[in-house]
């Protein structure tokens, strides 16, 4: 196994647009590390220049001690797998899994050993003698991810390999991937993982830490618990999470001896813990986040054992959707649209409520987060109940 450090990585194209701006990254030694981010954020690019199809204009790439910026794709020790599987159409699974094995010369009981093992692990044994046109989509990418192991590769790299599966498909495979790189572990076969996706659902259910991508630069790396309680702008907190976080425009204020936000014409008080980070902001514009699952009918907000640190406010009904164990309620507070995901439980209070119609609702506000109106930045990150 290797780590992967990238050392300020720039990439410019011939007509001058620069897609990388200085990336630093390390890729811990057997880490599964996913990179997420909207399209065109430049997360596929940084991979591509990791596997060698991306020539490097600046900065330097190394994988494990070794400096690769001038190394080819095939002396890097990388393995890939791609959204476009392209498997060979005319050679049957077993053949496809071990063609690099035999172009590398290695003796044939060797590649039969290492054919068979990976396809115990991906449990397609049954599919070894199949052509290509025989299989489902998502046994052609196991085949596809089988032939990357064989080749035991120091790092594996993902381009969004689960993007063209059904719902379905893509929720059992990353699944499986995950299992997989754990068991390749347990075997004493780790190899470090780099996994693109712009499914921020698969990047918070696979990865070990999450690279967050923007416009070609890092956002924040962490874990998935951090990046989601912890992010350190506007931009990571919307990002991460499902619904995405309510983020809105907010002026700070004085009340009663400590700080508050006003939304339109309603104002919400804000924890003490607060006030360091933001006394010197008062009057100023801000923007303010609370997640979905933080905002609940009295009746819910009392049951969670919140109320303490709840305020409650005055909001207009839109509209709700049921999800099963949870409703999704659309309502306006100060003129600006949220979303709330309130169990179904405690729904009853709102199941009778018409569109522009007030209804009360909770806001848990040590959960809160208050962004800086320019820069994103999260300015409460040093408060003690998001420590």
């Amino acid at each position: 196994m290797a780590s992967v450090n990238l050392e300020k990585i720039v990439k410019t194209y011939p007509n001058g647009f620069e897609a990388v701006h200085g990336v630093d990254l390390e890729v811990r030694d057997g880490e599964f590390m996913v990179f997420v981010g909207p399209s065109g954020c430049s997360k596929s690019t940084i991979l591509r220049m990791i596997a060698g199809l991306e020539s490097i204009s600046g900065g330097e790439l190394k994988i494990g001690d070794t400096v690769v910026n001038n190394l080819r794709a095939k002396e890097r020790g990388i393995a890939m797998v791609f959204q476009n599987y392209a498997l060979y159409p005319h050679m049957k699974v077993y053949d496809n899994m071990a063609f690099g094995l035999k172009l590398a010369g290695l003796p044939k009981q060797e590649i039969h050993e290492r054919v068979t093992q990976a396809a115990k692990m991906l449990e397609m044994e049954h599919l070894l003698d199949r052509l290509p046109r025989q299989l489902s989509g998502g046994q052609a990418q196991r085949v596809a991810v089988g032939r990357c192991i064989v080749k035991r590769p120091e790092v594996f790299l993902f381009d969004e390999p689960l993007s063209n599966l059904d719902a379905k498909l893509r929720a059992s495979m990353r699944v499986r991937l995950t299992e997989l790189h754990r068991e390749l572990r347990d075997r004493g076969q780790p190899s470090t993982a780099i996994y693109v996706t712009h499914d921020q659902v698969e990047a918070m259910t696979m990865g070990e830490r999450i690279c967050v991508l923007k416009d070609g630069t890092i956002q924040q790396v962490d874990t998935p618990t951090t990046l989601y309680d912890r992010p350190v702008n506007a931009f990571v907190a919307g990002f991460i999470g499902s619904p995405e976080m309510n983020i809105r425009p907010a002026t700070l204020v004085a009340r009663d001896g400590g700080l508050g936000v006003e939304i339109g014409d309603t104002m919400l008080p804000l924890p003490a813990a607060f006030s360091d980070a933001l006394r010197n902001r008062i009057g100023q514009k801000v923007q303010f986040g609370i997640r979905p699952e933080h905002i609940g009918t009295p009746r819910s907000i009392l049951a969670s054992g919140s109320q303490e640190r709840a305020a409650i406010a005055n909001c207009l009904f839109r509209l709700r959707e049921h999800m099963g164990n949870e409703v999704y309620t659309h309502f306006e507070l100060g003129g600006h649209d949220f979303a709330a995901r309130i169990p179904t439980d405690f729904a009853g209070d709102i199941d009778a409520a018409e569109r522009g119609q007030t209804i009360q609702l909770g806001f848990v506000m040590d959960k809160v987060h208050i962004f800086d109106a320019d820069t994103g930045l999260n300015l409460t990150l040093g408060a003690s109940q998001l420590m």
